[in-house]
């Protein structure tokens, strides 16, 4: 299993915190949230409810999981082992949860 970290760094505000942030995200939930709890991220914090009818969301766990991170958290998680990847990366980890959902024999646009 992989946490990834992408390199979005997208400029926000989320409360009293601005920084630029990123998407760290893993091959699993499980693994994902036991990283980040490693890394001292509350659980609460995790985003898995899902905004896009098309998504499917089994178990009520959205196939676009992750937390945001701002840089300083992006460098402890690349530090404690998460693999680099950059916007595109994410967009292809989502893609292929999608499709491995997908029925068999099911066409996609």
């Amino acid at each position: 299993m992989t946490v990834y970290v992408d390199n979005y760094r997208c400029p926000a505000t989320v409360g009293r915190l601005t920084g630029r942030w990123s998407h760290l995200t893993a091959d699993t939930p499980t693994e994902l949230n036991a990283f980040a709890a490693r890394l001292g991220l509350r659980r609460a914090w995790f985003q898995a409810r899902c905004r896009y009818a098309s998504c499917p969301a089994p178990d009520g766990v959205c196939v676009h999981y992750h937390y945001d991170v701002v840089d300083s958290m992006r460098t402890r998680a690349l530090a404690a082992g998460a693999v680099s990847i950059d916007i595109h990366g994410f967009g292809a980890l989502i893609a292929s949860r999608r499709a491995a959902l997908r029925p068999a024999g099911e066409v996609t646009r």
